[in-house]
């Protein structure tokens, strides 16, 4: 049963390296050594899709490149693999949004996914010129969902509501096909938005346990508007050969962490207004020690790092088991990074998604190429 689906990650919050690389949610960014260059992008989309990764994740936020601007940048080092592009409604019109997305999607041949990030940072968010409070920005975010779906079905819009106001708007080009909709928030507020609006719901990496009573609530919620989602998480990934090779590289990563840092960005951490953000606060608990929170789940990432704080650590079989616990509380689809993002790539598609084909759990996205027996010069054909 291949139903699962692999999404990488394009490091532009700081560059990329061979330690943790921090900031986000209220935190400055780190430099991580390695730039966030179109080569070294457009290395990592390429070796993604070569791997079979479908997708990859672009941040959004005043710690990283321009999400929009970058994929559009590199879209043409690839061939296959999608973008998934974070950005915030708020920040920009439903109209010209739906007419962005749209002409991604149609240059690109089809390979725009959207990730919608209503913000969870009022300072942030006030650096955009945004002052509305998160429950207000929620239900902006749902009103903006609700007109650019209008929009991309090819209705002619005129509205006035809450947040936005249009008269007479109509696409002239039609996104197709259309991109399906990323979602991610803990909140009550959030959970309504995807409920009513959204294709694929995220959550970030807790315990299966806690992934799965998320689902349920989501799912319930849905299944009140006759909605059926699709359920990712975010995590990060450190896979060797050997749980030995994994758990040493973990060590690394953490022992070169000053404890000094940990307290700055922990601080800086705790005053977001994020309820993801506060859940992946308590699985660290701001120290080095007990970082192992279920077997093969890390969160030392975490203590660094704003949104994603976890990591699936561990040799590839028991990476694989994870993930098919995972699979088991309804997860569908994987958001994955790692430091560094190339290698990481590799060590995870060349280790895991193996290891899940031979249980039948995954599939390459590309077909597999034929390979003919070569024919000597001058031999008969």
């Amino acid at each position: 049963m291949t139903d699962l689906k692999f999404h990488w990650f394009l490091p532009t919050n700081g560059g990329d390296g061979r330690q943790i690389v921090g900031g986000g949610h209220g935190t400055p960014a780190m430099s991580g050594g390695r730039p966030a260059s179109v080569g070294y992008l457009g290395q990592i989309a390429r070796s993604a899709e070569q791997l079979g990764f479908e997708a990859a994740l672009t941040p959004t936020g005043a710690w990283c490149e321009d999400a929009w601007l970058t994929t559009a940048m590199i879209s043409s080092l690839s061939e296959r693999l999608k973008f998934l592009v974070a950005f915030r409604p708020g920040l920009i019109a439903p109209f010209l949004a739906a007419q962005m997305a749209g002409t991604f999607q149609n240059l690109s041949g089809g390979r725009l996914l959207l990730n919608v990030v209503t913000g969870g940072e009022d300072h942030e968010q006030r650096m955009y010129g945004d002052y509305l409070d998160k429950d207000a920005r929620y239900e902006r975010c749902g009103e903006f969902l609700h007109l650019i779906k209008a929009l991309w079905s090819g209705e002619t819009i005129t509205h006035e509501g809450r947040h936005y106001r249009l008269e007479d708007a109509a696409l002239a080009q039609i996104p197709d096909p259309l991109p399906e909709v990323y979602f991610g928030g803990s909140s009550p507020a959030a959970l309504d938005v995807a409920a009513r609006h959204v294709d694929v719901y995220l959550t970030w990496g807790e315990p299966p346990a806690a992934v799965a009573e998320k689902i349920d609530r989501v799912r319930n919620l849905a299944d009140k508007q006759g909605r059926e989602l699709r359920y990712g998480i975010r995590l990060h990934t450190i896979a060797r050969d050997t749980a030995d090779e994994a758990w040493a590289e973990a060590g690394r990563l953490v022992d070169g962490i000053p404890e000094d840092q940990i307290r700055r960005i922990q601080a800086g951490l705790k005053r977001s207004g994020s309820e993801g953000q506060k859940r992946m606060l308590a699985l660290n608990g701001g120290t080095k020690d007990g970082l192992e929170i279920y077997p093969n789940l890390w969160a030392g990432v975490g203590l660094v790092r704003g949104g994603a704080g976890t990591a699936l650590v561990g040799s590839h079989q028991q990476i694989a088991d994870l993930i098919e616990e995972y699979a088991a509380a309804g997860i569908s689809e994987f958001v994955l990074s790692g430091y560094p993002h190339l290698e990481e790539a590799y060590h995870f598609g060349e280790g895991v998604l193996p290891e899940l084909t031979r249980r039948g759990r995954w599939q390459h996205p590309a077909p597999a190429r034929r390979v003919g027996s070569a024919v000597p010069f001058g031999a008969a054909s």
